[in-house]
């Protein structure tokens, strides 16, 4: 145990030194790819723009930190571990940053889960407020992309195929795992037995190999999922609660490139397409295993965008929107994480 915890710092630090290239080659691409963009240009494009519109944008970035603190502290309370807004930010701060440095977000409920243990919350409420949140973030961007298809279906044509391809993998994936997390509420143990089974039918056909590791995840899984359960017996509306916090996290980074067309353009109609065609974006890569999804956000981005405007400017609001919600997003959860641990340690 201390073995892994002397690694786990580092395993972090490697991973952080390996986003921050990623994001840079990112970087690099996209002003490659854009023949009329500069950084330069860039900025003045900003400072040129509707500096209300563009502080609004700031602020609903920075509210993706604190609807996922109140999503937590709402699974806590429900669970019936009140904690203070500002401890809870520093959970869904820790959440968000290790989220975007590791593969498949796997960094960032661990991380989450450390500085709730340290605050003297139970290990299975820890549990069942992640895999809630979990539940929540998965079911909320079904909700966003499937309204965005009801409210302009011609809006998904618009993409290229391969971005097209994208959105409904992406869609599939997430809705799969809506309806399984809903299904281990309801009915856990028929799930894991199926899951084990299943597993045993792919170790009997080669198609993977170390049988016993597999099924000891599959165990721990069950017994995770079933102390979640247990704790959130008889709350009904615990689930409507973390959607809704959820859904509200989702919507106010999908603003931002609205407000952000605006405080370009000043177009509120196409600020309203931008805002539409933003929901299937996250839709299309959300599921994508890849740190941040750089690359592939950024590609979908570019191409939803290039569909309704001139292309310059899809790539100019690509780079304004994503540095705002994602690049600054995260070096803020990045320094609030930090100073939450420094602090702690002092303290300790």
């Amino acid at each position: 145990m201390e073995e892994q915890k002397k690694k786990s710092p580092n395993k972090n630090l490697v991973w952080t030194l390996i986003s921050l290239l990623l994001a840079i080659f990112t970087i690099k691409m996209v002003v490659k790819q854009s023949k009329g963009m500069s950084l330069n240009e860039l900025m003045d494009v900003i400072a040129s723009s509707d500096k209300l519109f563009l502080v609004l944008s700031a602020i609903c970035s920075l509210l993706f930190v604190v609807f996922e603190a109140l999503a937590l502290k709402s699974n806590l309370s429900y669970a019936g571990y009140k904690r203070g807004f500002l401890k809870c930010i520093l959970y869904s701060s820790a959440d968000i940053y290790f989220s975007a440095i590791t593969p498949s977000a796997s960094g960032g409920q661990p991380a989450a889960a450390y500085f709730m243990h340290r605050d003297k919350i139970p290990g299975g409420v820890i549990t069942a407020a992640l895999i809630l949140n979990l539940m929540g973030y998965t079911m909320a961007v079904v909700i966003v992309g499937v309204a965005a298809i009801i409210v302009n279906p011609a809006g998904f044509l618009s993409f290229a195929i391969p971005a097209r391809m994208l959105i409904v993998t992406g869609f599939l994936v997430l809705t799969f795992f809506s309806v399984f997390f809903l299904c281990i509420l309801k009915r856990g143990d028929t799930v894991f037995a199926f899951v084990s089974k299943f597993v045993d039918f792919l170790c009997d056909k080669k198609f993977i190999k170390h049988r016993e590791s597999k099924q000891k995840r599959v165990a721990k899984a069950r017994e995770d999922y079933i102390i979640c359960s247990k704790v959130l017996a008889g709350k009904k509306r615990v689930i409507s609660a973390a959607v809704f916090w959820n859904l509200m996290q989702r919507i106010s980074q999908i603003v931002v490139p609205g407000l952000m067309y605006y405080a370009l353009k000043g177009d509120e109609e196409m600020a309203f397409t931008v805002v539409v065609k933003q929901c299937l974006i996250t839709m299309g890569y959300n599921f994508v295993p890849i740190p941040g999804a750089m690359g592939v956000s950024d590609y979908l981005m570019i191409d939803g965008y290039s569909g309704i405007m001139d292309v310059d400017f899809a790539y100019q609001l690509e780079m304004i929107t994503r540095g705002m919600t994602f690049y600054v997003c995260v070096a803020f959860c990045a320094i609030i994480t930090l100073l939450g641990y420094f602090f702690w340690r002092k303290e300790k």
